[in-house]
């Protein structure tokens, strides 16, 4: 019998994701990766990880990854936003600890695949020995823009239980069916840690307050529009709380660390024809070598849209855009994507 270490969050997804790949046959083992320094946040994704194990009696593990994600994804977080720059965390966890240490840990354990609750497909393709990312069913759950960093060893032994489905309830109909007492759980929230959504907040209480000093807000011209109160409280495209009276409406464009200085201007500055990725990882192919034409999505909320990829230097790719696209911001991620596939992706710089 083929074994999975499944990742256990002790919600409806992982859960689901867990109980399928059970009904198909495989010795499931499921675990829970403790992130964060939040006692009653764990002790309740333990209690409730714990318990859909025993409902769906396979055995239950804990991995300590607390200090590997303080450092990755917490320190990455603050430290590009007191940079001037906008970071994925959820990308950054993925790569860097989420699949990385259920990867080591099944090594650890002798178990042949992972598996997490992500709304993603992957496909063998034979023609070029390949395995693809594909998007999921769910147009409107779909998770690959999270997931353009995975390798093709990763691929090869990852499985996305619930790729197939077409939305949420379906997934909450077949945890209710069987008994799951997280059927009706809601969803967690965004950054996992910063329970209350409020990441300014988050910033100003960690050692980036010293980037919490005033500043000049400049337009375009370098002409002194007004004060801020630190770069870390803007974002590009921001265009309310600026506290500047102005004839026109004015939109954050740039964040300026050396200068301290917030660089506003009006909408149709906000448009960017073109961006540099750094950073880039291919799955579809081996390397770009040539332009390539691709749909692209420069937030995870963003909708598809046309461009031409290429090569630019070191591990880095053009993109350029058939139509501008607005509020581009240096830090999120640009993944790229031919038909339902996910070509690769980087970091905006």
């Amino acid at each position: 019998m083929e074994k999975a270490l499944v990742g256990i969050s002790g919600g409806v997804d992982s859960s689901v994701s867990a109980l399928l790949l059970k009904n198909q046959g495989y010795e499931v083992i499921g675990a829970t990766l403790l992130l964060t320094d939040n006692e009653e946040s764990n002790r309740k994704m333990i209690e409730d990880s714990k318990k859909v194990c025993e409902e769906l009696k396979i055995k239950h593990i804990l991995i300590d990854c607390k200090k590997e994600f303080q450092k990755e994804v917490i320190e990455n977080f603050i430290y590009e936003y007191i940079n001037g720059r906008t970071p994925n965390p959820c990308i950054k966890c993925n790569k860097d600890i989420k699949i990385k240490y259920l990867f080591q840990k099944a090594e650890e354990l002798g178990i042949e695949y992972i598996a997490t609750g992500h709304y993603a497909q992957k496909e063998y393709y034979e023609t070029n020995n390949r395995y693809l990312l594909k998007m999921s069913n769910s147009e409107k759950k779909d998770q690959v823009y999270f997931l353009y960093n995975l390798t093709q060893q990763e691929l090869k032994k990852i499985i996305f239980p619930l790729g197939g489905f077409k939305d949420k309830e379906e997934i909450r109909e077949i945890a209710k069916q069987n008994g799951l007492g997280v059927a009706s759980k809601s969803d967690s929230q965004d950054i996992c840690f910063i329970p209350d959504g409020d990441y300014k907040n988050f910033l100003k209480n960690t050692y980036a307050i010293e980037y919490m000093k005033q500043g000049n807000i400049v337009d375009i011209n370098g002409k002194i529009l007004g004060k801020h109160n630190g770069i870390i409280n803007y974002t590009v495209g921001q265009r309310k709380g600026l506290g500047l009276s102005m004839p026109n409406p004015v939109f954050v464009l740039k964040l300026d660390k050396e200068k301290n200085e917030v660089i506003v201007g009006e909408e149709e500055n906000l448009y960017s024809n073109e961006l540099i990725a750094k950073e880039c990882n291919f799955i579809m192919i081996n390397k770009l070598e040539d332009e390539m034409k691709v749909k692209v999505k420069t937030r995870y909320a963003s909708k598809l849209t046309d461009a031409i990829i290429l090569p630019y230097n070191d591990k880095k790719v053009k993109v350029i855009f058939d139509k501008p696209q607005k509020s581009i911001a240096k830090g999120q991620s640009v993944v790229f994507y031919k038909d339902k596939y996910v070509v690769g992706g980087g970091i905006i710089e």
